[in-house]
């Protein structure tokens, strides 16, 4: 393995394989830090991880776990792999766990570049972008677990570290890589450890890539590894070839736990078409709604492409958080969909499309499958996955944000392969 990534969330971690199978590596998705070695041709891993919400302590701890594993597998660089909104809270956890991370590898200077032009995400000044508006006016200012209202990275980074964090403007990057290097080192003579990059194209991207060819350690979305891979085929280190796809026919369902507006459209978008049961915070709280009776909607439904969501506008998720508690709420319904996707796949489903985050990352725990084969992309930032062992299964784990309002369909069309 020559690329060790490691993901703070399992929709992400898709994303970050997506990324680096488009651009030729052959990559594995792992499901935790593994307990055996990964496959001799896997090229690229990535070790996706729940960590995003989990106290910062922890977050370290499970990431510094990861990098050991990756370490064993004779990974030369290492990328950590985070949400395109930066998802965190003022005490963590991207913050610390690059820090961590950086001081276990000995790196002088880390990029930190969560941007993904392909989905709207772009860096200027220091400022995050989602389609244009600043991060703290997109929308995810209303996020129900990170909300998100600095839109300046590198004074939220500095919330969270204890080092000095520097700054690429957009000007020494569109220099090219030789600027952009030359930026780093100084940044790196000035104690820097983490850098914020700016970028707004992919062309900044790749030169990002170019520059840090070197570099032990590398932050971001998964844009940040669309340079990678080309350094390791210039070098004539990776065969270039992806897997045959295979896809699954059999029953399908999909669970959307986000809240997102992106998750919300796409729900009323299947709706109009499909059957859907929609899964009230204040039902599932109190036991009014359990798993027999979704599950029971999804088998009364087996011929087509059902559909069960807790998805709803934020006032009400805010409300619901004020009389059970917002991390309750979240638990509860992170276990009610866990437990759901479980007795679903028992019960024959081999396509499987999760919507959310924090529900794809208990869905995929839950599952307790070690890994994933990389499939094609259903749209940008998402690919269909295959799951190691059995029964077969093929699955879908998007980010709320992510995905064309017809996503559903899509993807249950590229499951079947």
């Amino acid at each position: 393995m020559l690329l060790g990534c490691i993901g703070d969330d399992f929709t992400g971690s898709s994303d970050l394989a997506n990324t680096l199978a488009r651009e030729g590596m052959r990559t594995m998705q792992f499901t935790g830090v593994p307990a055996g070695d990964a496959p001799a041709d896997c090229e690229a891993g990535v070790v996706a991880l729940k960590s995003r919400s989990i106290p910062a302590a922890d977050a370290v701890a499970r990431s510094l776990a990861a990098l050991d594993w990756l370490k064993r597998q004779g990974c030369e660089q290492f990328l950590f792999k985070y949400c395109s909104t930066f998802d965190s809270t003022p005490e963590g956890n991207i913050g610390p766990v690059a820090e961590a991370l950086a001081a276990a590898l000995g790196a002088k200077a880390a990029v930190v570049c969560p941007v993904f032009p392909a989905t709207g995400r772009t860096l200027y000044a220091g400022h995050l972008f989602v389609n244009g508006r600043l991060l703290s006016e997109s929308g995810m200012e209303k996020h129900p677990l990170t909300p998100m209202t600095d839109p300046d990275i590198r004074r939220f980074l500095r919330r969270q570290t204890r080092g000095e964090v520097g700054l690429v403007t957009y000007a020494t990057v569109d220099l090219g890589p030789a600027a952009i290097r030359k930026a780093l080192d100084e940044a790196a003579a000035r104690g820097e450890t983490l850098v914020v990059v700016d970028a707004v194209k992919e062309r900044h991207l790749r030169d990002i890539g170019a520059a840090i060819v070197a570099d032990r350690l590398i932050t971001g979305g998964s844009g940040i590894a669309l340079g990678l891979p080309a350094n390791f085929r210039a070098a004539g280190r990776i065969a270039g070839a992806a897997g045959d796809w295979r896809g699954e026919a059999g029953p399908a369902a999909a669970l959307a736990g986000s809240c997102s507006g992106a998750t919300r459209a796409q729900v009323a978008r299947h709706l109009a078409a499909h059957p859907g049961l929609r899964v009230e915070a204040d039902a599932v709280m109190s036991g009014a709604l359990g798993l027999a009776e979704a599950l029971a909607f999804v088998r009364a439904h087996a011929g087509g492409l059902p559909l069960v969501y807790s998805s709803a506008d934020p006032a009400d998720v805010a409300a619901a958080q004020a009389r059970h508690g917002r991390e309750a709420v979240a638990e509860r319904l992170e276990s009610f969909f866990a437990d759901l996707a479980v007795a679903l796949v028992d019960a024959g489903v081999r396509r499987l499309v999760v919507a959310g985050g924090e529900t794809s990352g208990a869905v995929a725990t839950a599952l307790a499958r070690p890994a994933f084969e990389i499939g094609p992309e259903i749209d940008p930032g998402v690919p269909a996955l295959r799951a190691a062992g059995a029964p077969p299964l093929t699955l879908a784990l998007k980010s709320g944000n992510f995905g064309a309002e017809d996503f559903f369909e899509k993807a249950f069309r590229a499951l079947a392969g």
